[in-house]
Order: C-alpha cells, then sequence, then structure tokens
C-alpha cells in the first residue's frame, strides 16, 4: 500500500512521529543495470577533503554517476553535508578559540564521542569553517590534504543547485545519493530529519527529474520514505548494512533484536525488497577476507538479493594499500596510492554481479567499470 504524503501527515501529525511505526508496501522491482553504477563517496574523497565544492566536482569530472551528501542538521535546523554531526575531524573547528567552549561529549547511536557538534553551531557559525582532509600519516591522502581550508560546509539545497548546473554544463545527468545519518538520534533531540529531507527535496527543480537514491543504516526512516516518496519514478531508496552483529539505531530504540546479519538472510533481503530498492553492505561482508588477508568466496546474498529483486551496491572501495585485500596491494607501504590494485580488485566484485558501488575515487572506479564493458 502506497501512502499519499498529505494522509502520512495528517495521520501522524507529521512524518517524525512516524518514524517507528514500519510502513511501506512493496516496493517496484528495480531493473539490473547494464552496467555497475559508479557512486562518488562523499564526492572523490580519496583527492579532495569530503563532502565539498571541490571533492563533487572532482568525482563528476571523473565520471561518476551520482555523487553523496551525508547529511546532518545545524541548530538553526538547516541540512547539511558532513559525514558525522562530529565536526572535529573534517573542519578546522578546533583552530577557532570562539568555539572551544562547544567541545563536548555525546552519545551517538550507542557510541561516545568527544568534538564539536553541528547541532550546536547555526549555520552562519558553520561556514566560518574550512573543510579539511580526515585521514592522516605520513604520505596518506597528499592531494587530498593540498587542499585542507580552501572549501566550506555545504547546505543540502547548495549541492542540488551545483549538481544542476554541473549536469547542464557537462551535458549528462547527474544522480544523488544522500544519506540520512543518525535519524532516531536526532530526532531524540528534535531534530527529525525526513521532514526536512522531504521539504528540501521538493523545494529543487533539478531532483524532480534527476535520479535520486536515498540511504539509511536505520529501517523505518526507509519505510517511511517509501510510503511517501514510492511513487516518484526518480526515487530509489537504498538500505545500508552495516557489521552483522550490530543492531540499527532505531530497532535498538524500539527494543527489538533484529540485527544487521539477519537482514541479509534470504528472508531478511525478501522484508527489505518491501521497501527498498537497493542493499548496500560493506565490500568484505560481500566478499570476505580469509586468514591470508585475500578475497574469500562470494557471499550468497549476492544472488538472494536479485532473486527477492533488489539491486546489490556496496561500500567503499579505497585506493591506498592499506585499504586493499592482500590479493591486490603492492610494495609501495600501506599508505600508497595503488590506482592499478584497486581496479582489479574493484573489478573482482563486478565479476560476482555487483550492481553499483562506493569508491573514494570516482576516477579509478570508471577506469574498472569501462574496462569490463571493453573486455
Amino acid at each position: 500500500m502506497k501512502i499519499a504524503r498529505r494522509d502520512l501527515l495528517a495521520a501522524t501529525g507529521g512524518v517524525a512521529a512516524a518514524l517507528l511505526t514500519g510502513l511501506g508496501g512493496t516496493a517496484r522491482a528495480a531493473a539490473r543495470p547494464a552496467r555497475p553504477v559508479l557512486l562518488g563517496h562523499r564526492g572523490a574523497c580519496a583527492l579532495r577533503p569530503e563532502h565539498s565544492l571541490g571533492s563533487y566536482a572532482k568525482a563528476i569530472a571523473d565520471g561518476a554517476d551520482y555523487i553523496e551528501p551525508d547529511l546532518v542538521v545545524t541548530k538553526d535546523g538547516v541540512l547539511v553535508a558532513r559525514h558525522e554531526n562530529n565536526i572535529a575531524e573534517t573542519t578546522d573547528v578546533s583552530a577557532h578559540p570562539e568555539f572551544a567552549r562547544r567541545k563536548t561529549t555525546k552519545v551517538i547511536d550507542g557510541v561516545s564521542q568527544t568534538g564539536w557538534f553541528t547541532e550546536d553551531f547555526t549555520l552562519d557559525e558553520l561556514r566560518t569553517l574550512r573543510a579539511k582532509e580526515r585521514m592522516v600519516g605520513e604520505g596518506l591522502r597528499v592531494e587530498s590534504h593540498s587542499y585542507d581550508g580552501m572549501f566550506r560546509v555545504l547546505t543540502f539545497a547548495e549541492i542540488a543547485d551545483f549538481l544542476a548546473a554541473e549536469s547542464a554544463a557537462r551535458g549528462r545527468t547527474v544522480g544523488l545519493i544522500p544519506e540520512i545519518k543518525h535519524s532516531t538520534y536526532f530526532a531524540g533531540i528534535g531534530y527529525p530529519m525526513e521532514d526536512r529531507f522531504i521539504k528540501a527535496l521538493n523545494e529543487s527543480k533539478y531532483l524532480a527529474t534527476a535520479p535520486v537514491i536515498v540511504q539509511s543504516f536505520e529501517i523505518a526512516n526507509l519505510k517511511l520514505l517509501h510510503g511517501v516518496l514510492g511513487d516518484r519514478p526518480n526515487v530509489q531508496l537504498m538500505q545500508l548494512i552495516d557489521d552483522g552483529a550490530m543492531h540499527p539505531a532505531d530497532v535498538v530504540k524500539a527494543g527489538g533484536t533484529t540485527t544487521y546479519a539477519d537482514m541479509i538472510s534470504p528472508d531478511g533481503l525478501a522484508e527489505i525488497a518491501r521497501y527498498a530498492d537497493w542493499v548496500a553492505p560493506w565490500t568484505r561482508t560481500l566478499m570476505p577476507l580469509g586468514t591470508d588477508g585475500k578475497l574469500g568466496e562470494a557471499h550468497p546474498m549476492i544472488a538472494d538479493a536479485h532473486r527477492s529483486g533488489l539491486l546489490v551496491g556496496c561500500y567503499t572501495f579505497r585506493p591506498e594499500n592499506q585499504f586493499l585485500a592482500a590479493d591486490f596491494r603492492n610494495d609501495a607501504g600501506a599508505n600508497a596510492r595503488n590506482p592499478d590494485g584497486s581496479v582489479a580488485e574493484i573489478r573482482r566484485y563486478i565479476a560476482e554481479g555487483i550492481d553499483g558501488f562506493f569508491t573514494d575515487d570516482p576516477g579509478l572506479g570508471r577506469r574498472a567499470i569501462d574496462g569490463v564493458a571493453a573486455s
């Protein structure tokens, strides 16, 4: 059963009130793409600070089909792109003495974190900060670090406008794959995300027709969005899968017992197919590493998901040796870029039947896809 937005709002008093109600009928079966869909993870964050204009522009230039903004919220209720609401690692906030007293410790989805949090800053205050590369280490992401301090924090609306401009300039439609972060946490402190997301989506002329895939590690918000957005032909939903023993945050809040491992069983995948179009686990869930650090056999969930009518994505391919399976590393050092190894690893996953993937370096992802198509 599809629920009209006006009926949902009337019945619940707002989208936020329905986060744990388990809405949703049966999702439409998504046609498998002829070639895997290339998802620019936080843009091209191997080469530019993540979630910056520089990162998104580089991803598009290098052939990404979609770019990804992770969405969190500000004190004045604006959706902005940061991987986490804790901005200690991804901005220069620690260098701003005027914000020193806002450093604090919070529990986010059961994990204690110390830092500075977007919900404690207005948008105008966040605009005084600049993005920086979060990975540190000798020789690690040197190119990205060279752009530290150049780019500001972006709103969701700004990213939609930028995407529209880039697509028009390049003569190709680029999609958006936003992730709604920490939905249950933000609802619990009075900042429900889904109302704001739907409003922003409705306000963008470009996103009215451009491809959009909405992701979440939680379940209830995707079910809710399926009820509200499920009739839009340009919108799909992606269920992200974390470590198997863990529980989605909304399940914990509701006192449930479902784990991510349960969700990728045949029955679990059939349930996901009732409200989502995609399922996307970590790469090592799809193909675990053996004791030798090399790729093992593919998880049966790929075939099971396809039988359920789901598309299969995965996260995240990174081009440095330390992130590659042992099959594909070279002897240049753990922090060194290994483009050929990354391309070869991605092709192994493509051969197992994935329909899309996130990569920190879309240029290498495009090489992997185009090489398979040409062979």
